[in-house]
């Protein structure tokens, strides 16, 4: 069972995320923030990932913490969910167009966090969006689920077909790395034996 549930709860956000990685893609997401639930869909959607996101926090401030604590929670629960990695591809990659933008995503169940982001955002807003703020969630959940990932959008002209196109990619290279790897054996894919 590749599910998890972690509540996270400070004095700027309360923050509930549970999910299945071997669900169907059914997603329920009221972070208050509608593009951000939006790209979060295509997480679940496109990873095949069931995911319930509530997040409440200081709105009347921004929604930056909002969307960093989404990120440091959903990478808790993807930690937690993942267990020990035994058996699993632990590499995906995806490669994701949306009209004349394209992206791809490149992702090691390393057990060490790093992101490389290379985002070259058309405008500063989607509407009413920061687009500073999709890093700032993929920084919090590699941080929190001990991931490297590489984030590139090689082009684009519309920030919400770039943003799209990242979220769904990342999805797809996520639902590729974690995917049980029939040949390993139920084995730890790391020469350390662990990762």
């Amino acid at each position: 069972m590749r599910q998890a549930e972690i509540t996270r709860n400070t004095l700027e956000t309360k923050i509930r995320v549970a999910l299945d990685l071997d669900g169907t893609g059914v997603s329920k997401l009221d972070t208050g923030v509608g593009f951000f639930d939006h790209m979060l869909d295509q997480i679940a959607r496109h990873g095949l990932i069931d995911l319930s996101v509530e997040a409440k926090g200081d709105l009347h401030i921004d929604a930056h913490h909002t969307i960093e604590d989404v990120g440091i929670t959903l990478g808790q629960a993807l930690a937690k969910a993942l267990g020990d990695k035994k058996g699993l591809r632990r590499y995906g990659h995806a490669y994701v167009p949306l009209d004349e933008a394209l992206s791809r995503v490149v992702v090691d169940l390393s057990g060490r966090p790093g992101l490389v982001f290379n985002v070259p955002f058309t405008r500063a807003t989607i509407g009413e969006f920061d687009v500073d703020l999709v890093r700032e969630f993929f920084q919090g959940l590699v941080n929190h689920a001990g991931i490297t990932l590489h984030i590139d959008a090689l082009r684009g002209d519309n920030s919400h077909h770039q943003a799209e196109t990242v979220f769904k990619a990342f999805a797809r290279a996520l639902r590729m790395a974690v995917e049980a790897d029939p040949r390993a054996a139920g084995a730890v894919p790391s020469t350390k034996g662990s990762l």
